[in-house]
C-alpha cells in the first residue's frame, strides 16, 4: 500500500502508571524474553493495521466524535500467551462497561471507514516481553490504570525494533453533571 501507516487505537500510560509497569518489568526474572521498552508501554484498544493517509484522516473525525467517561483498568494477573509468544499483565475482573463501549465505537469508527478490525473478544493487556516461553513465577501490587484519554498511534519499525508514537489523542469525557447537584 502506498503511504500506510501502522496505526492503532490506544490507552497511553501517565507517567506514574509506565514508571510502575518498569518497576515491574524490571522485577521479573526471564531469560532471553526481549522485554518491551518502557516508551512502548500501552493497552491496544483497537488494532487497524495499514492506513493510507485518507482513512486516518477519516478515523481522526470519527474518533473525535466518540464520548466515552473516564474508567480504570486494573492489571493484577501476569499471564503468558503461548500462540504470540508473549507474556503480558492482565485483569482478573472484565474491563468495565465504558472501556467496552470505547472500543466497540472505535471498532465502529473503523468498520465505518472501510477497515476490518479483530473479531475476538476483546481482552486489555498490557505487553511486557515478547519471545516469551513460560510464565515466570512473579508476586506484585495490582497496577491501577487511570484511562482519561485514548490515543491513535503509529507502528513505526526503527534499527533498534519497533517503537511506538501517537499521532493523536482524545480525552474521555466526564459526563456533565446534572443541574443544582454540587461538584
Amino acid at each position: 500500500m502506498p503511504d500506510t501507516s501502522r496505526l492503532f487505537f490506544a490507552l497511553w500510560p501517565d507517567d506514574e502508571t509506565r514508571q510502575a509497569m518498569t518497576r515491574l518489568s524490571q522485577s521479573i526474572e526471564v531469560k532471553d524474553f526481549k522485554q518491551v521498552q518502557q516508551h512502548n508501554f500501552h493497552v491496544t484498544l483497537v488494532f487497524l493495521g495499514p492506513v493510507d493517509k485518507d482513512v486516518e484522516s477519516l478515523l481522526k473525525q470519527s474518533a473525535a466524535g466518540i464520548a466515552t467517561p473516564p474508567f480504570e483498568l486494573i492489571f493484577d494477573s501476569l499471564s503468558y500467551w503461548s500462540r504470540p509468544k508473549i507474556l503480558c499483565l492482565t485483569c482478573r475482573q472484565p474491563a468495565p462497561e465504558t472501556a467496552m463501549a470505547l472500543v466497540a465505537a472505535l471498532t465502529e469508527a473503523a468498520a465505518s471507514c472501510g477497515l476490518q478490525t479483530d473479531t475476538r473478544p476483546y481482552t486489555p493487556h498490557i505487553t511486557l516481553a515478547r519471545h516469551a516461553r513460560y510464565l515466570p513465577d512473579a508476586q506484585f501490587a495490582p497496577i491501577i490504570w487511570r484511562a482519561e484519554a485514548f490515543c491513535l498511534v503509529e507502528s513505526c519499525s526503527e534499527p533498534d525494533g519497533v517503537c511506538y508514537k501517537v499521532v493523536q489523542q482524545w480525552p474521555l469525557l466526564k459526563p456533565a453533571a446534572n443541574p443544582g447537584e454540587c461538584l
